[in-house]
C-alpha cells in the first residue's frame, strides 16, 4: 500500500468543522442524506452481482470485511455495517471519526473507526472498499487509487463516486449549491474533479479491472437517482485486474 500522505490539511480541517452536524438531514450535510440512498442502492447492486447473491438476502456482508474511506461521520459506513460486515471507517478528520464513534455507539454498531491516512490500517486487506465524494479533496489522486487498491482482498470489490468534471458540474455543485446554501461555501474546487476516463485510468493503472461506470443524475422533481447521464456526478465499480 502506498506510504505518500494524500491528505489535504485544509480539507480535512473544512470537513472537520462540519462533524457535529452530519447526522443532522437537515443541517450542512442535508446533501449527503439525500445522496446516501442512491449510493447504497449502488452499491448493493454492485454487491449482488460481484458475489452473486439474493437481493432479497438481509445481510449480504456476512462474512465479509468492508472498509469506507473517508468515512465523514458514518453515513456509509453504519449501512454497511448492518449488511453484516466486519466494518472499518477511516477519515482525515479527527472530529469526523469521533462523531463517527459515539454515533454508531448510540445505536449499537460494532464499527472500527480510525483518524489519518489509510496506511494506518498496516496493509489489512478488505473485501469491499468504498470512497464517496473524496477523490476530488486529496491531494494526489493517483497515490490515493493506488492506496485503495492495496487495500482490496483478492477477489474484492471497489466502488467510488466523484463528480464529474463539465460545466453541469461547475453550474449546480459551486456556484449554484454552494451559493445558496446547499453544500457549505468552500466545499469543492471545479478543477480537481475527475471524469470517469481520468478515474478510470487511475484505476487501470493501479491494477484495477474497471467493471461498471454510472450516472448520478439530480432532477427537481425526482431528486437524485441512478442515471446514463454522468455529467452531473458517477459512480464506478472495479475488481483486482
Amino acid at each position: 500500500m502506498a506510504k505518500a500522505t494524500t491528505i489535504d490539511p485544509t480539507e480535512a480541517a473544512h470537513f472537520g468543522k462540519l462533524a457535529e452536524d452530519w447526522w443532522n438531514p437537515r443541517g450542512t450535510s442535508a446533501m449527503l442524506h439525500r445522496l446516501n440512498p442512491v449510493r447504497l442502492r449502488y452499491i448493493r447492486q454492485a454487491i449482488d452481482a460481484h458475489w452473486q447473491l439474493d437481493p432479497g438476502n438481509f445481510a449480504p456482508l456476512w462474512g465479509r470485511s468492508a472498509l469506507d474511506v473517508g468515512c465523514g461521520a458514518g453515513l456509509l459506513t453504519e449501512p454497511l455495517a448492518r449488511m453484516g460486515a466486519r466494518t472499518t471507517g477511516v477519515d482525515a478528520a479527527p472530529e469526523n471519526v469521533g462523531a463517527a464513534a459515539a454515533h454508531a455507539a448510540q445505536v449499537d454498531l460494532d464499527i472500527r473507526y480510525v483518524a489519518g491516512e489509510l496506511n494506518q490500517l498496516c496493509d489489512e486487506r478488505f473485501d469491499l472498499v468504498t470512497s464517496m465524494e473524496v477523490i476530488e479533496h486529496v491531494t494526489d489522486p493517483a497515490t490515493f487509487v493506488r492506496g485503495l487498491a492495496g487495500a482490496l482482498a483478492p477477489g474484492g470489490l471497489l466502488v467510488m463516486s466523484t463528480p464529474n468534471r463539465t460545466p453541469m458540474s461547475k453550474l449546480a455543485l459551486i456556484d449554484l449549491a454552494e451559493r445558496v446554501g446547499m453544500i457549505p461555501r468552500g466545499t469543492h474546487q471545479w478543477d480537481k474533479f475527475l471524469t470517469p476516463d481520468e478515474l478510470s485510468d487511475l484505476m487501470r493503472d493501479a491494477g484495477l479491472l474497471v467493471i461498471n461506470v454510472t450516472g448520478l443524475a439530480y432532477s427537481p422533481s425526482r431528486g437524485f437517482s441512478l442515471s446514463e447521464d454522468q455529467r452531473l456526478n458517477y459512480l464506478i465499480s472495479a475488481v483486482a485486474g
